[in-house]
């Protein structure tokens, strides 16, 4: 027992040290990987009886860094594609004829840019998307009168809903839950209904609350060119062909961006000569894009490997069985008051603490694994855009001027709201 007692503080202490800002989450979970492994006398260098790696260099860091590879890559592939709808004028475009066909209407431009901003991130990822797209977007919110806190939350709730059909996060869970990517995506289906519902709700609760003025320009020449004839409305599509491919055609995720990435050089390109020169340029940037997210990967598949080797399972499952709710109601009222746990890179949240916490809760056989699912990806909605430590919050809280702390209080009770819808969906559907 005094070695669950040493790992349990060694979490509290990682966490804290998160929470304080002394150490980022990428250093944080390959340490505490190591840190679990060490406590419950898992060797350097060891193999077990069928020749396998079982130490906590072999197999924790060498095996857990490659742990999530199908993940990290789909996440590689994805902000290519990104990086393309960026550079080829797609974005734009879109943004812009959202915003023209809103015209004079400001409920009518702010939910159709609402959605627009929602399909580019079902592909668009990382901090440098979310510039982009809120450069352009946030400026028309403010232009019709919406406040600051108000026009970042639309920004921030748009992204969510679009978080929730980016087939590289599906990729992702399914490397954490060992799912297959149908039950993965079903449940986000769900989870995506949910929060365009809340989104719309909050709009339409903030219009009635502070008002808008009735007109608004929508602003001038944008930085990047924007497409027109008749390859626009085709190119435009783009965010929807890997999401129809993998959901509707069982169509593998990498596959899926790579057809993506052709289609739209096909329709923005006009020599073969500039297609490879963007394609080029684009995937180095793609890359970059894509770093934050690889390290923190290969960081989650470090606490993977370390939270299910067989001598962590035996020192932490008695204490995980006790905690583990048993039953379809403890399980929805566990999950829906602890949701919040999710901020703050805390034990609900996938892509901290939470990752290793979901492993072993799997791990016990006292929950079917997609119940598991369903209650961390519930309580994903509350950390996907209401923690105040994520860098898209960071950004947008500056942009709008205000306190990111603000618009966190702002979005919680709506966020928190879908993590309950969702955990009582899953306590209803999976149990």
């Amino acid at each position: 027992m005094w070695q669950a007692i040493l790992i349990i503080i060694a979490f509290l202490v990682i966490a804290a040290l998160m929470i304080a800002r002394k150490i980022p989450t990428l250093l944080a979970l390959p340490l505490l990987a190591v840190l679990i492994a060490v406590i419950a006398g898992v060797p350097p260098i060891s193999t077990d009886a069928d020749g396998n790696a079982a130490g906590f260099l072999n197999l924790v860091i060498e095996q857990g860094a490659v742990r999530m590879a199908s993940a990290y890559c789909a996440v590689i592939f994805g902000a290519w594609l990104g990086q393309l709808l960026n550079r080829t004028g797609v974005t734009e475009t879109l943004i812009k004829k959202s915003a023209e066909l809103g015209g004079d209407r400001p409920l009518v431009a702010v939910l159709l840019l609402s959605v627009v901003t929602a399909l580019l991130f079902t592909v668009l990822s990382g901090l440098g998307s979310v510039i982009m797209v809120g450069s352009i977007v946030l400026p028309i919110f403010i232009s019709i009168g919406i406040p600051g806190a108000v026009a970042g939350s639309i920004f921030l709730l748009a992204f969510s809903t679009g978080l929730c059909f980016n087939i590289a996060n599906w990729q992702v869970f399914q490397s954490i839950f060992g799912l297959d990517t149908s039950v993965i995506r079903n449940f986000e289906i769900v989870m995506a209904v949910v929060t365009a519902v809340a989104t719309l709700i909050f709009i339409l609760l903030q219009f009635r609350r502070n008002g808008v003025r009735a007109g608004f320009s929508v602003p001038a020449a944008p930085t990047k060119p924007t497409l027109s004839g008749w390859r626009a409305p085709l190119a435009m599509i783009t965010p929807l062909i890997p999401i129809v491919l993998v959901a509707v055609l069982d169509v593998p995720i990498i596959s899926a961006f790579i057809v993506a990435i052709l289609w739209i050089l096909v329709f923005t390109q006009v020599s073969f000569k500039k297609a490879m020169n963007t394609l080029t340029k684009t995937c180095y940037d793609g890359i970059t894009d894509a770093a934050p997210a690889v390290i923190l990967m290969v960081g989650i598949g470090m606490l993977y490997m370390s939270v299910t080797h067989a001598s962590v399972q035996t020192v932490l499952t008695p204490l995980i069985a006790v905690i583990t709710p048993k039953n379809a109601i403890v399980f929805a009222i566990f999950f829906s008051v602890l949701a919040p746990l999710a901020l703050y890179r805390g034990p609900l949240n996938l892509f901290g603490l939470g990752s290793g916490l979901a492993a072993l809760m799997a791990g016990t056989g006292l929950l079917p694994v997609q119940a598991v699912m369903g209650g961390f990806l519930s309580a994903e909605r509350v950390q996907s855009v209401g923690d105040p430590t994520n860098t898209q919050n960071v950004w947008v809280a500056n942009y709008v001027n205000v306190d990111v702390n603000t618009i966190t209080r702002m979005l919680l009770p709506y966020l928190w709201g879908i993590a309950i819808i969702g955990t009582i969906f899953t306590s209803v559907v999976y149990f």
